[in-house]
């Protein structure tokens, strides 16, 4: 049984040697992702990001993924998935903030097709303009 502080986290995921001491959790319940549906969010031309900041004071940063059948059979979804999951792992412990919850939602054809390079700039500028304050 886990502790209670740690229940509805999600499993831990790696972090890269050299990043923040930050961890990344991996998002499984339902609600959550509902929750982080409906605040901030930004498209890109090879994904959606959605997040919201918990504002609980932990330092865990909450991560999900989403593939919709429109991305297409279940190879290519578990493929957008799997570069999801890389482009986080990369990117999101430097340039994420702690207590944030983020879902990556992989848009049809161009999450699978589109260049790994311009996915990671995609996130970076995401990421951006969702921390920008707001006006």
């Amino acid at each position: 049984m886990t502790p209670p502080e740690n229940q509805g986290q999600g499993s831990n995921a790696t972090i890269p040697a050299g990043s923040p001491a930050v961890s990344l959790c991996v998002m499984r319940k339902r609600a959550d992702f509902l929750k982080a549906a409906s605040a901030r969010r930004q498209g890109t031309g090879g994904f959606l990001l959605q997040a919201r900041d918990r504002g609980d004071g932990t330092s865990t940063i909450r991560i999900g993924f989403t593939a919709s059948k429109k991305i297409g059979n279940a190879v290519l979804r578990n493929r957008a998935k799997r570069r999801l999951r890389a482009l986080a792992r990369e990117g999101l412990p430097a340039q994420a903030l702690p207590g944030w919850d983020y879902v990556l939602v992989a848009r049809p054809e161009a999450t699978v097709s589109r260049p790994y390079a311009d996915l990671c700039a995609d996130l970076a500028q995401a990421l951006r303009s969702i921390h920008r304050p707001k006006p």
